[in-house]
């Protein structure tokens, strides 16, 4: 969290009630930009993919933990709802409400809160109360039969399309939205931040394509790796580059490189695309992956190596620009992106659930007794 006040979000308050996947990148990069992110964590720590003390998306923010099925646990949880500008919660339509914590009690308490809601089919619709995840979601909007080789089922592009795209992004941005409409209209508003809704945003520009006859079936198309210019090709070591050589010049760029004729590899007639793909695999898997990157690296080719995260990491380019930066010994993503005001200070590393309990509770006026109560009764922990 930047403490300064040239942090574009300096002075906000957001509260986030525990969730997985979306949520909590959504209150990552609010907490980036200089928001004060308070994690509301449950007394009994959920399962999760990434240990609390590792896990990036809860860099910079604070966390108490509460028993929310608790009536004192959710009193405290109205308190700091009642004193923040943004809500978060990820959980299946209709909880929050039967918690008591639902738009319409919290919005009683604080009228210019923004409520983001963050779930995986949205708060309306036949699918709505069912169970997914973000395979699911990126299915269901078409984006996931658009992937891969038109031979093999679709390939699964880790979790990022579906809960940190058409996520967690999605709703940071419309949260900022609703904070700029504030600023007008001096009142809060509920988000509906669905993920199939989010993905399908994104998928704007290939249904585009479709709608004027350029986008066909999968494997035939430049951008679904099909192309012999954009796809990525094995390499004698085992590893890998990527090919975005789309426009003529960088084309050209390709094939000089390669050591290509360019009056016999044109690039015009699409049923010799399985030829040229052969060519250029025949030619990449003749050398390891770092000679290509060192034919290609100062050309406008567009070739590049396929990197591993650790790699990725310790690239040039990203050392000089700290695309990465390293909070409590673990590397992860700088914040991003970045503005010309704001100053760039490391985040703050995770806290486990319930690291500042006592320390919020004594801010929203609970007295030592009041506060070792809570703990008697299992409210807070």
């Amino acid at each position: 969290m930047t403490n300064s006040s040239q942090a574009p979000l300096s002075g906000i308050r957001v509260v986030h009630l525990a969730s997985l996947g979306p949520g909590p990148y959504a209150a990552m990069l609010l907490a980036d930009l200089g928001s004060e992110v308070t994690i509301i964590d449950r007394t009994e720590p959920m399962q999760v993919s990434v240990p609390y003390a590792k896990d990036p998306r809860r860099r910079g923010q604070r966390s108490i933990s509460l028993n929310l099925k608790n009536a004192d646990a959710r009193a405290v949880a109205l308190d700091l709802i009642g004193k923040c500008d943004v809500l978060i919660e990820g959980m299946r339509p209709g909880v929050t409400e039967r918690l008591g914590l639902g738009p319409d009690e919290c919005m009683k308490r604080n009228s210019r809160l923004v409520y983001a809601r963050v779930t995986g089919w949205g708060q309306s619709g036949p699918l709505a109360m069912h169970a997914g995840h973000d395979i699911n979601y990126i299915a269901l909007s078409g984006a996931l039969h658009a992937l891969g080789d038109p031979d093999s089922p679709p390939p699964v592009p880790l979790n990022l399309l579906g809960d940190y795209a058409g996520g967690g992004a999605f709703v940071a941005m419309a949260v900022l939205a609703a904070l700029f409409e504030r600023e007008r209209s001096g009142k809060g508003q509920v988000l509906d931040g669905a993920i199939i809704d989010g993905v399908a945003s994104l998928t704007a520009t290939t249904m585009g394509m479709l709608a004027a006859g350029v986008w066909g079936a999968r494997g035939t198309n430049v951008f679904d790796g099909s192309a012999p210019w954009y796809r990525t090709y094995g390499t004698r070591d085992g590893g890998f580059v990527a090919v975005g050589a789309i426009e003529p010049p960088f084309y050209a760029e390709l094939l000089k490189g390669l050591g290509l004729d360019p009056a016999r590899w044109t690039r015009d007639d699409r049923s010799r695309w399985p030829e040229i793909t052969g060519k250029f695999a025949e030619i990449f898997a003749s050398q390891d992956r770092d000679h290509w990157q060192k034919v290609f690296e100062t050309t406008d080719a567009c070739v590049t190596p396929v990197l591993t995260f650790d790699e990725a990491t310790a690239h040039p380019h990203h050392r000089c620009r700290g695309t990465y930066t390293w909070v409590a010994g673990v590397a992860q993503p700088a914040p991003a992106p970045r503005l010309s005001q704001m100053p760039e200070t490391p985040p703050t590393e995770p806290q486990c659930p319930g690291a500042q309990t006592d320390a919020i509770l004594r801010e929203l006026g609970r007295s030592a007794t009041e506060i070792q109560q809570l703990r008697s009764d299992g409210a807070a922990a």
